[in-house]
């Protein structure tokens, strides 16, 4: 691990963006506890029926069933699309600090110059992001659970909640690792963040489609998206972990191949 990475450049890097990662956590925050409030069975049949009354749009931002139960319907209502969206619009602003920024500013040509290898920069800057991810994860885990249990004592299974989150944080690190390819093929300028950034949009999209209705369902085979199932996950269902382990596996060889090719491109500093 003390070649994989640079201390002081990660320790730089989790300072720096500190903030950026706060802002988000505090707009999670607001948005959890607002809706874990909500939870109540006979809001729940008013819900259906705003549903039932524009079924095509709750359907594509995975809000189509509000659940009997507090952990359905934070899973509908927060992992349908919540905690899916902001942390990727962070991963993308994270990408842009922690590499496309550095080429943009001719920064990049300093950090090469150092008496480090390119493979430990990179690995220190995959680190960064990575922890970035999973320590925004746990604190959502942290207030998801206390939060429920402030207004709902006992009626959260929180033993499932954090099987779903270990594939929420699988989810993320998969789509970092596509930023991450994209930013190192490209090496700088809109293109780097643009490309990485701009598919993980299409995934979403995509997978937003193929919740409308059964004639767009197909679509679903169409974004890695489709690998994270929470309501399966938090069931215990085989295949839904199966398929969750496969999202680390994806993120690993997405940024083990952008680290290959950062070590190993021109760039033309």
């Amino acid at each position: 691990m003390k070649n994989l990475l640079c201390r002081p450049l990660l320790a730089k890097e989790l300072r720096a963006n500190g903030k950026l990662a706060a802002l988000f956590a505090g707009v999670l925050t607001l948005y959890s506890i607002i809706i874990i409030g909500m939870f109540d069975p006979a809001l729940g049949e008013s819900l259906e029926q705003m549903a039932q009354s524009m079924p095509q749009l709750f359907a594509a931002f995975g809000m189509a069933n509000a659940g009997a139960t507090l952990l359905d319907f934070m899973l509908n209502y927060l992992y349908g699309f919540l905690f899916q969206v902001f942390p990727l619009v962070l991963t993308l602003l994270l990408v842009h600090r922690l590499l496309v920024r550095y080429a943009d500013r001719g920064s990049l040509a300093w950090l090469l110059a150092q008496p480090v290898p390119r493979r430990t920069l990179a690995c220190t800057q995959i680190a960064a992001l990575g922890l970035y991810q999973l320590v925004l994860t746990a604190y959502l885990t942290v207030l998801c659970v206390g939060a429920a249990g402030a207004m709902f004592p006992g009626e959260l299974d929180v033993r499932a909640l954090l099987a779903v989150n270990m594939g929420l944080v699988g989810l993320h690190l998969m789509l970092a690792g596509v930023c991450w390819l994209g930013a190192c093929v490209f090496a700088g300028g809109r293109l780097a963040l643009g490309s990485g950034g701009g598919l993980c949009v299409l995934f979403l999209l995509v997978q937003m489609l193929s919740q409308v209705g059964e004639q767009t369902e197909w679509l679903r085979y169409l974004t890695p998206l489709t690998l994270f199932d929470p309501a399966a996950i938090a069931a215990g269902q085989a295949g839904a972990l199966w398929q969750a382990a496969a999202m680390y596996a994806v993120a690993a060889a997405l940024f083990g191949a952008g680290t290959a090719v950062f070590t190993r491109r021109d760039l033309s500093l």
